[in-house]
């Protein structure tokens, strides 16, 4: 938990409010002019009075404000802990990613992202806490840091998500512990007995082979050329935190990201931003409109989106969002996948997933 410890007021800092306190009882008590009844008088007693309380006032205004900027560096540096930068580069992919909470003037939210190679691939997480903005941000630790763990340790896809579960159920039972301390164990009807998280696992291959599981989020959007599709339609798992894991936990195969194909995964602030309208965002329309003319860098797709979203709910989204754009910038000829021209088009592969996908390119 991030604790900030208000100040108690310094010497120094009373000096000036003690200086303008003791001014204005020396004007009312000691000056003339503030004994006399006569308009000009009391002009002037008014005018002094007005300039002191006018100084104590902007005085506690610039005290409110230096807590202000302590406050939102302290929420930068957790941020950049908690939720900390990509690198540009990971394992031959181009990456950029962005979040934005839907507190105002808060720098964290509830939507979480990482991406790690590891001896398995590249590994990448993209989730989004029940609720939004501080209170989700322990919630967000707690995945993220099993994540970083899991992602070297686990072979296999099922077992990341298993740690992940784990971690969740530790820190809602610590959570309720917590907040009730004469309660033994969970309470069902305590909130945080209702809380879920909705996590999205990718692992891409040396070969560009995509596999994922998804428990309740969206599935990311392909670009690949001028085309925006859906990677898959397969219906997802459960969010964590309800519901508990099925026994035999598989990952989807979803076909290979080829060189010069990108992946866009996004939270559901993004498609539910609504404008004054009611009218939802158009995310696929948006990454058509990017991709219409020729293929663009991870960082422009995700400026574009960002500014197009702002635009869309006047900068003032209702949920936290978060955005992450990664493109394969491998090249052909390695061992892994010798004579392969294109994976995708191989019989059995993404094709029986992402089948009827294409339509979303002229949404």
């Amino acid at each position: 938990m991030i604790r900030i410890k208000a100040r108690a007021p310094t010497a120094r800092g009373a000096v000036l409010p003690t200086v303008w306190g003791a001014a204005a009882v020396a004007y009312k008590f000691g000056c003339p002019l503030a004994q006399q009844n006569g308009l000009g008088a009391r002009i002037v007693t008014s005018a002094v009075f007005f300039a002191v309380g006018t100084g104590l006032i902007f005085h506690v205004r610039r005290a409110l404000l230096r807590e202000l900027r302590q406050v939102r560096r302290v929420a930068r540096a957790a941020q950049s802990v908690v939720l900390r930068p990509l690198p540009p580069r990971l394992d031959g992919l181009n990456i950029a990613a962005a979040q934005l909470s839907a507190d105002r003037g808060a720098c964290v939210g509830g939507d979480l992202y990482e991406a790690i190679a590891t001896e398995h691939g590249v590994r990448v997480v993209m989730g989004d806490v029940r609720g939004h903005g501080l209170a989700a941000l322990g919630t967000v630790a707690a995945v993220l840091g099993s994540f970083r763990e899991a992602a070297h340790d686990e072979p296999e896809l099922g077992g990341v998500l298993g740690r992940l579960d784990r971690a969740l159920a530790r820190h809602l039972r610590e959570r309720a512990r917590a907040e009730h301390p004469a309660n033994g164990g969970q309470d069902p009807d305590h909130p945080v007995a209702e809380e879920f998280v909705t996590v999205l696992l990718l692992e891409i291959d040396r070969d560009g082979r995509l596999r994922a599981l998804n428990c309740g989020h969206p599935w990311p959007y392909l670009l690949s050329g001028t085309r925006v599709e859906a990677l898959t339609r397969v219906d997802p798992l459960p969010p964590l935190g309800p519901f508990p894991l099925p026994a035999d936990l598989e990952a989807e195969s979803c076909g290979h990201l080829v060189p010069g194909e990108s992946l866009v995964l996004f939270t559901d602030g993004v498609e539910d931003a609504r404008d004054s309208r009611g009218r939802f965002f158009s995310l696929p329309g948006t990454l058509s409109d990017v991709v219409r003319d020729h293929p663009v860098s991870p960082q422009t797709v995700l400026r574009t989106v960002f500014r197009a979203l702002l635009q869309h709910t006047s900068g003032k989204p209702t949920d936290d969002i978060a955005l992450l754009v990664l493109r394969n910038d491998r090249t052909w000829g390695e061992p892994s996948c010798p004579g392969v021209r294109h994976p995708r088009s191989r019989p059995g592969q993404a094709t029986a997933f992402r089948g009827g996908a294409g339509g979303l390119a002229g949404t």
